[in-house]
């Protein structure tokens, strides 16, 4: 069979890298791809949000699975543009992906449907947010709506911070129509995990737990970035705290979207906050998640494709999951200056020898190749994935990796996956 993967992350070369093991995929095409992508796919210069040309491109080459990546495209609704035309689509429709694009829709289903999560009110101007902010008091948090890029989040200790925070949405419309309301929500305290599972609308198949660090300073400080690195399983979330996950979040979620007439097919990401007083969600992602993808599928031992054709089927319920019994760690390898201004254009060296190491993975992110070479050209470079028996062999293992692989200005932090050796 012939599949399209779009996007051109770190990602979407996991994805690729997992569908192209099953022994019916036969040719794949990735748009746009990226400098690791291109050998193991034929990469396009299709966007990913230009729908058209990618149903286009799908029906002319009489493509079996279209695997979407990224939100915007799924926001876009190309999962209802593929279904209409017959196009098998692994992507919820426009409708789902509000879960991810319209955090006001999000909160306000999870209000209707008794499923945790912060207490919160809807604002469309900041003389009213801010009066709410002083009322509930400090910290609390302000979330911009629609589709911010992970930059729609604003976490605020005292009213300056607030009266900024509000000043760059509302004033200075630095969010555009994203920005149009905001979610003023209670800080929530604890550790963040990341459940995330397959779907077909009525069952659900959770991955192994995952923890993403989401900061670029090593102990978690500094600005918030796409993610720095993750670690899977991830030892803070027990058992008996991922049964009350899936039992409590996951099932009533697809649940009450069931009952709003939503179908929801294909991967929901649910971001935790394990609080006192239990589980809560701190936010949907209607995809994959990044970097924990780079985690989570080097141990699924199943065929992917298998998992996904069960979704679209709505036989879910017929498939079991192997996972492998080890522990992966990813570490991001980034542009110096991410997640704000960087250069491009770096000549990286040491793959090779990364990649020879046992147990070792390395997923492209922002990488391109020219002339022979292999260059930076993205603020997040490179993702390294170790695998080991325990956790902290899969630390040990990636970043003995990590130390082969190097390019001007490359920047990691040195502590992905140890908050959770020493709190568990």
């Amino acid at each position: 069979m012939k599949c399209l993967v779009i996007g051109n992350g770190g990602r979407e070369h996991t994805i690729i890298w997992k569908l192209a093991q099953s022994p019916r995929i036969k040719k794949i095409y990735a748009a746009a791809g990226n400098g690791g992508i291109s050998e193991v796919a034929e990469c396009l210069d299709i966007s990913p949000t230009d729908i058209e040309a990618l149903s286009s491109f799908a029906k002319s080459q009489g493509i079996d699975l279209t695997v979407v990546g990224p939100e915007a495209p799924l926001a876009k609704g190309i999962g209802d543009c593929f279904r209409k035309q017959g196009l098998p689509v692994f992507a919820p429709g426009r409708q789902a992906a509000k879960l991810e694009s319209s955090k006001v829709f999000a909160k306000e289903l999870m209000r209707e449907f008794a499923i945790p999560t912060a207490e919160f009110s809807i604002f469309t101007n900041s003389r009213e947010a801010l009066l709410y902010l002083e009322k509930k008091g400090f910290p609390g948090v302000i979330k911009v709506d629609g589709l911010a890029a992970g930059k729609g989040v604003f976490v605020c200790h005292n009213r300056k911070e607030a009266e900024e925070a509000l000043n760059k949405i509302f004033t200075e419309k630095l969010f555009g129509e994203a920005g149009n309301r905001v979610v003023v929500e209670q800080y929530l305290k604890g550790e963040e995990a990341s459940i995330i599972f397959f779907t077909d609308g009525k069952d659900i198949l959770p991955m192994p737990a995952s923890q993403d660090h989401k900061q670029i300073g090593e102990k978690d400080t500094g600005p918030n970035t796409g993610g720095m690195g993750a670690i899977a399983p991830t030892p803070i979330v027990t058992e008996k705290l991922f049964a009350e996950v899936i039992n409590r979040i996951a099932k009533p979620t697809i649940l009450a979207l069931s009952h709003k007439d939503i179908l929801y097919q294909g991967v929901l990401y649910i971001g935790i906050m394990l609080t006192e007083e239990g589980p809560k969600v701190l936010e949907f992602n209607v995809r994959f998640g990044d970097p924990e993808t780079q985690v989570i599928l080097p141990l699924l031992k199943s065929d992917l494709v298998e998992i996904m054709e069960a979704v679209l089927s709505g036989n879910l319920n017929k498939i079991k999951a192997n996972w492998d019994s080890r522990a992966a760690l990813c570490v991001v390898l980034a542009s110096a200056g991410y997640p704000g201004k960087y250069e491009k254009g770096k000549t990286i060296f040491g793959l090779r020898e990364a990649e020879k190491l046992r147990d070792i993975f390395v997923f492209h992110a922002g990488t391109k190749r020219e002339k022979g070479k292999l260059l930076t050209n993205g603020g997040r470079v490179l993702g390294v994935t170790g695998l080991a028996k325990t956790p902290k062999g899969a630390i040990e293992n990636t970043y003995e990796a990590v130390k082969k692989i190097s390019f001007e200005g490359c920047y990691f932090r040195r502590d992905i996956g140890q908050k959770a050796l020493t709190q568990h």
